[in-house]
């Protein structure tokens, strides 16, 4: 049985693929989605391959139900990687959805551990985040690399380092 923050994805994507805005909150969702509210990302396979992946550090909407919703459709629609999906791709595409708890600071990398949080590599305004336990990527170092490009910090500058939790629905 597919997961309610799964369902609403998916349903918010194909919403607004067929109606070309987002759907408004569905009736009837679990208390968990629209009582509270966290940051939450939206990835999207399709034959097994990354096909549009966007989310939220934080809550910026007014539930994670409605967080849920309009990252879905970024994930969809405008990850930079990606052309839009189209709907003859809908049955090929799997969705989960990672809800992160509030990211905590720490010293260096000795406190992460790839399979079980992610991280965030700031510098100033420049963040970089990389969800725990992907495909292909095997180490902290790996792990910390990757968000440090994605902030556009370079090589030798210096940074400072956020883990997190996250809860992922598949």
């Amino acid at each position: 049985m597919q997961s309610p923050y799964v369902r609403l994805a998916v349903q918010s994507y194909t919403h607004y693929l067929e109606n070309g805005r987002p759907m408004e909150v569905p009736e009837g969702l679990p208390e968990e989605l629209t009582g509270r509210r966290a940051g939450a990302f939206v990835t999207l396979h399709k034959g097994g391959r990354l096909r549009g992946c966007i989310g939220t550090i934080g809550p910026v909407q007014k539930s994670l139900a409605k967080e849920i919703i309009m990252n879905a459709i970024s994930a969809a629609f405008r990850d930079p990687r990606f052309p839009p999906i189209e709907m003859d791709e809908l049955p090929d595409i799997t969705c989960s959805v990672d809800v992160l708890d509030e990211p905590e600071p720490i010293r260096d990398m000795s406190e992460l551990d790839v399979k079980t949080y992610g991280v965030i590599v700031s510098r100033g305004h420049r963040r970089g985040l990389l969800l725990p336990n992907l495909d292909g990527i095997d180490t902290v170092e790996e792990q910390v690399e990757i968000a440090r490009q994605k902030a556009g910090i370079g090589r030798y500058e210096p940074f400072t380092l956020e883990r997190f939790m996250v809860v992922r629905h598949t």
